[in-house]
């Protein structure tokens, strides 16, 4: 058989919390989506290594000022949290917790490519929780340090009532910072085997792989480190995330490792059985590449460049929204050919725009580029380019109280709203816009510019220092946006997005 060559990370982009099963020679993947919408994309990949975004399980979660930016605040860092991915008996269920909304969410399909997707809401956060299908009973596993076990009904709509929903057990306490989370659970050749992960006080002191196994559902449970590796990468480890097996009989780990700006990116760890323990790695480290018994597939684009043209108004699955779109106040057909964005609020700033379009940024360096129509723009208006972090960077048009145009690189101010680095007067009513991202050995710089003509390409302001923070838990991600400060109504053209990535260390 044709084996592939993968090399980690295998996708060095934001996906975090991946959930992987297989069904027949296909590989499905959900991961953690928090405020972006459409939200917990499913990816598929027939390799291991090529993945591509082929639904999601919601297009919004809730509707209320929170989820719609109209609160000040914002669901930043919060949404749907560690989503768990399982089959059985003919349905896929996505299962995960919103801190938000104190809920847990289960949706059901026939169809993981297409769905639909039915919705069960269940009162209570189950922190980073997993299913578990085990001779006609349903459980969900879940707990930070203190690990619950909570049974659900049979089609797993509901809290089953007299149900089991008991304390499993309390993980390390001696030593650990942050205790066992992230729990994946499985059941196989008849010990039920529990991962999660854990981040030592002392030691390494990074994020590492744990695995509890048991005969009994119940326990008692035994404890092992089954991977504690950092991929050479500043001390990062290599963890949370499950198991998969493929056709030929092969199992490996699809885990995540913290690369700072540009997020949390997954890797593929081979994984070996002994005396019915998982052996994570290769002589306990996670290769830089492997080989797979798996036949290798075209690559698919994370990440793409959109002409905008469109028959309906709908986007490609690579786009996602910052928080829930108002689908009043965009079109990718109102001007065939172009993405126009309404500026249908007020904001204070980027981080607060409703209908911000974006996508992830990819690493080693990456760029996006778009060509905008700035000539029904109001007084107050801002549209542009953006590099969307807590602290975020913009270049753009802003206009005037008088209609004066002028091109502007921004930065988050102390306030929360956009402070200008550099303002220059602009007479032209398009604009080309572009920002350079650099993740190279943990750069994490992003750089803006703009032009006239798309030929000559000036410089603005700053490069800006990325940085991921808890606020936003979320990679840096490039955006489009428009958004009022003083009058609703006016509007950009979009002419296209274009995207390149640069492929070199």
């Amino acid at each position: 058989m044709r084996r592939t060559i993968i090399k980690n990370p295998v996708i060095w982009s934001d996906v975090p919390d991946p959930s992987v099963i297989r069904m027949g020679s296909a590989f499905y993947m959900v991961s953690t989506s928090m405020h972006m919408m459409p939200g917990c994309p499913i990816m598929k990949s027939e390799d291991l290594k090529h993945w591509e975004t082929v639904n999601y399980v919601f297009d919004t979660l809730e509707d209320h000022p929170a989820h719609d930016l109209l609160d000040g605040k914002g669901i930043y860092g919060k949404g749907s949290w560690a989503a768990n991915l399982r089959y059985h008996d003919g349905t896929f269920y996505v299962c995960f917790s919103s801190l938000d909304m104190n809920r847990f969410y289960i949706y059901r399909t026939k169809d993981i490519e297409n769905g639909p997707w039915e919705r069960s809401v269940i009162p209570g956060v189950r922190h980073d929780p997993s299913l578990l299908f085990d001779e006609g009973r349903v459980f969900v596993i879940h707990g930070n340090g203190d690990i619950r076990i909570t049974e659900l009904t049979e089609d797993a709509t509901a809290v089953k009532p007299g149900g089991m929903d008991q304390l499993l057990f309390e993980t390390e306490r001696e030593g650990i910072g942050l205790r066992c989370e992230g729990c994946h659970a499985y059941k196989i050749n008849g010990y039920y085997y529990l991962f999660f992960i854990e981040w030592p006080k002392v030691g390494n002191r990074r994020r590492r792989q744990i695995c509890y196994r048991s005969r009994n559902l119940l326990g008692p449970y035994e404890r092992r480190v089954v991977l504690d590796d950092n991929l050479g990468y500043r001390n990062h480890g290599v963890a949370q995330g499950g198991i998969v097996d493929t056709p030929a009989g092969e199992w490996y780990a699809v885990l995540f490792q913290d690369h700072d700006a540009v997020g949390r990116v997954p890797c593929i760890v081979p994984v070996q059985w002994k005396e019915d323990w998982p052996v994570f790695g290769v002589d306990g480290k996670v290769p830089a590449t492997l080989e797979v018994k798996l036949p290798e597939t075209p690559r698919k684009p994370l990440v793409i460049s959109d002409e905008f043209e469109y028959t309906e108004n709908r986007l490609a699955l690579n786009w996602q929204w910052n928080h829930n779109p108002d689908p009043r106040f965009w079109s990718v057909t109102a001007r065939p050919g172009y993405l126009r964005l309404v500026a249908g609020y007020l904001a204070k700033s980027v981080e607060y725009a409703r209908n911000t379009l974006t996508q992830r940024t990819e690493g080693p360096a990456c760029s996006g580029t778009t060509l905008m129509e700035i000539s029904r723009m109001n007084p107050g208006d801002r549209a542009g380019l953006v590099a969307l972090q807590h602290f975020y960077g913009t270049v753009g048009i802003q206009v005037a109280d008088d209609g004066g145009r002028y091109v502007a690189m921004c930065v988050r101010g102390s306030d929360g709203a956009e402070e200008a680095v550099e303002r220059i007067r602009y007479e032209g009513e398009t604009i080309y816009l572009k920002i350079d991202f650099d993740f190279r050995d943990g750069a994490d710089l992003a750089r803006f510019y703009y032009s006239a003509d798309g030929e000559a390409w000036r410089a603005i302001g700053r490069p800006l220092q990325l940085k991921y923070t808890l606020d936003h838990f979320m990679g840096c991600r490039m955006g489009l946006f428009h958004y009022a400060t003083k009058q609703t109504g006016g509007y950009v053209d979009f002419d296209y997005f274009r995207y390149t990535r640069s492929d070199a260390p």
